[in-house]
């Protein structure tokens, strides 16, 4: 909205001589890290008020999982209030609101995708948290079939959208590329003319990769999301990266520079990436180890949606496999632990799943398992950011 009002005002604004004062909130890059700062400051000053509310409103989850020594680890997290994801979606959708250029497309459907992925999450969180209180034989949360079927088909409409979109703006040349490692989107050897071997997606094609890349990342956040610390941890660090690429893809000249593919006004992603940002780590002052509140369905589920979009408007869905390869391994171990029981009769691979408590069962403590995944998401994200100059 601030972007607005100065493109709208300019010429009244200049008038008053207020325009050189506020001219900065032209750029992304500014705008961007205003909200990283905004979204710290509002989750951190807000936080013990929300929580209190909802320790008010008994909102307070209790670790139920099939392990009897990993319910014994867990004990202590009885009652801790959850649901905290409100404050992170909500800071997240007002310094987006404020800081973003609304009138982007690609900033429209951020938005509702938050708010989508944030409803479900809610409707599962309190369905889950009130059973008890809503008698016997109520609902425990939202059915799998219903949160799958929400999100393949939600993210299914997102992926013709931006599809859409791309087909009919003759500035974006690349939005249905797929982007493989080391490829090189422009030859610099012919004016940084379109590579000849690029592979282009149709509809269908392009839809189902926002598919898998949307509901996946938005399930294996949720599945990561079970530790003090450990998800707002991970998504910060992730979302540090991806402002950095929106920046990057949103620029002509260092898209080019680069060889990645320049998707035109994108770098009005790195705002959400950056409130995405700043909204986790605020959130990390209060779910740090031992957690005050949990983010729950209402906060795991959006962000793993909304990093899940950005990755396909950018062109970037492997370097988010890449730099989120701690919440990918999260969801494999979820899958091989859960085929190979059924196929082998009962055997396990992992002392459970997800790996996070594998290794909590295996002698680490809480903090070591989180610090470890904190410190394995820092070198990905490393080494993602730099495969962009292996081109």
């Amino acid at each position: 909205m601030i972007y607005q009002i100065l493109v709208n005002y300019h010429d009244q604004l200049e008038a008053f001589g207020l325009y050189r004062f506020v001219q900065v909130f032209r750029w992304p890059s500014f705008r961007t890290l205003f909200a990283i700062i905004f979204c710290f400051l509002l989750v951190v000053l807000s936080g013990k008020r929300v929580i209190r509310q909802l320790i008010k409103l008994k909102i307070g989850d209790n670790p139920d999982f099939d392990h009897a020594d990993l319910n014994q680890l867990t004990r202590q997290k009885s009652n801790t209030p959850t649901m905290g994801g409100i404050l992170i979606s909500s800071a997240i959708f007002i310094a987006t609101f404020l800081l973003a250029d609304i009138g982007n497309f690609y900033v429209q459907a951020a938005l509702v995708v938050l708010v989508a992925f944030t409803a479900v999450g809610f409707a599962d969180d309190y369905l889950k948290l009130t059973s008890i209180r809503r008698g016997p034989g109520s609902r425990q949360g939202l059915y799998s079939w219903e949160k799958f079927l929400f999100q393949v088909g939600f993210a299914m409409i997102i992926g013709f959208f931006i599809h859409y979109h791309g087909k009919n703006n003759p500035d974006t040349q690349v939005f249905n590329v797929f982007n493989i490692f080391f490829q090189r989107t422009y030859d610099p050897h012919t004016g940084y003319e379109l590579s000849e071997h690029l592979i282009y997606m149709g509809p269908w094609a392009f839809a189902i990769l926002t598919v898998l890349v949307i509901a996946g990342m938005s399930n294996a956040v949720n599945l990561t999301d079970g530790m003090d610390g450990l998800a707002s941890g991970i998504m910060g660090i992730v979302g540090f990266s991806f402002l950095a690429l929106c920046l990057i893809s949103g620029t002509g000249r260092w898209a080019q520079y680069m060889l990645v593919p320049q998707v035109p006004t994108a770098d009005e992603l790195a705002v959400v990436c950056g409130a995405m940002a700043g909204a986790c780590i605020g959130f990390l002052w209060f779910n740090c180890h031992p957690a005050q509140v949990f983010m729950g369905d209402t906060g795991s589920l959006p962000l793993g949606a909304l990093i899940g979009y950005v990755a396909v408007v950018i062109r970037q869905e492997l370097l988010l496999v890449l730099i989120g390869g701690v919440l990918v391994i999260e969801v494999l171990s979820v899958i091989l632990q859960v085929g190979y029981f059924k196929l082998s009769g009962g055997s396990r691979i992992f002392r459970c799943a997800p790996i996070h408590h594998h290794f909590h069962l295996g002698g680490w403590t809480e903090q070591q398992v989180v610090v470890r995944f904190w410190l394995i998401t820092a070198l990905l994200a490393t080494i993602g950011l730099a495969t962009l100059k292996l081109r």
